[in-house]
């Protein structure tokens, strides 16, 4: 049986390299876009190809349209095929407060997250719907999607988004047998976000009902199963995976 497409928008660094290794070792054929990291893809690639993974590196601004579409007919044309899976985890955020909060910086990180899902979102449901073959679209959300995060308001505004889009989504792309949901890490410990908070592990790991912080396996497992035959009549939700930390209610102590 051929492998099935998988697409992964970001997947050079954090959680988007780890699921690139883990699709590509389940036996998907993995096309994943980069814009920055450019020095870890080759290394990535190299890395899968050598144990018998099947995978292809495309550059790609996940916020344009030309190069989303350039990415896309880049992927069907070396797989054959029109995707079964799409995860839409490229994304970036900024730290400021809201009234220190510059415009680019809020176009930007609105550019990427949440007009970056749309489009590929888009793209995929096209090719999904044409192929008659339906598929499976994952969304990455945020523990923001629930609760305020302090001086990031525009990356919580964008994961916000982001969910209600995955909804709407789900609704307008069910009928062709399209598949959309949305995960939602909790703290989940990555190189970036170590480099941002040194004591990153065990500040979150306290906080957490689970005891621990989350890895980018406790996500990709997830992803795995949204596009599994156990999924398929899954769509539209959001699913926490974090350990509890957000289902924990901020309590005095006694």
């Amino acid at each position: 049986m051929p492998s099935r497409l998988a697409i992964i928008t970001g997947g050079s660094s954090g959680i988007g390299r780890h699921l690139t290794r883990s699709l590509a070792a389940s036996g998907f054929s993995v096309v994943f876009s980069y814009l920055t990291y450019a020095d870890s893809v080759q290394t990535l690639v190299d890395e899968i190809t050598a144990t018998g993974g099947r995978v292809l590196a495309v550059k790609s601004d996940v916020g344009s349209k030309v190069e989303v579409d350039h990415l896309f007919d880049t992927a069907v044309t070396w797989h054959g095929e029109a995707p079964s899976l799409l995860v839409n985890n490229a994304g970036i955020q900024t730290w400021s407060s809201l009234l220190e909060l510059e415009e680019s910086s809020w176009d930007g990180v609105i550019r990427t997250n949440l007009k970056g899902c749309f489009l590929n979102t888009q793209a995929a449901g096209r090719l999904m719907k044409a192929s008659g073959r339906g598929g499976s679209i994952v969304n990455l959300g945020s523990g923001c999607n629930k609760l305020a995060f302090p001086r990031l308001v525009d990356y919580t505004a964008s994961k916000g988004g982001i969910e209600q889009f995955t909804k709407v989504a789900a609704v307008e792309l069910g009928p062709f047998g399209i598949t959309v949901n949305c995960v939602a890490p909790g703290a989940v410990v990555t190189e970036r976000t170590v480099h941002e908070v040194p004591n990153y592990e065990s500040s979150w790991s306290a906080l957490t009902p689970l005891g621990r912080v989350g890895t980018p396996a406790d996500i990709s497992g997830v992803i795995a199963f949204f596009a599994s035959p156990a999924a398929a009549f899954i769509t539209g939700q959001t699913l926490w995976v974090d350990g509890g930390l957000f289902t924990r209610a901020s309590w005095p102590s006694a």
